[in-house]
């Protein structure tokens, strides 16, 4: 079993780039380009889930991972 988390993508007016992993509450980040907000979502969302790991706040599932650009 694995799990596939959605990248929502917003580019804000000053530029910047915003990435949300919509699965995740509260787990988003800001990039110069699009490719650099993925990345820095992409870092913080597998820190969230080892978290979790960590302290058995997470099942079996999360270590199969895959992200999608939505």
């Amino acid at each position: 079993m694995s799990v596939a988390f959605s990248i929502e993508l917003e580019q804000e007016i000053n530029g910047r780039w915003i990435a949300e992993v919509v699965e995740l509450p509260g787990v988003l980040a800001y990039g110069a380009t699009q490719d650099q907000a993925i990345a820095h979502v992409q870092a913080l969302a597998l820190r969230v889930v080892a978290d979790r790991l960590e302290h058995d706040e997470a099942g079996r599932e999360f270590l199969d991972i895959s992200f999608a650009a939505a």
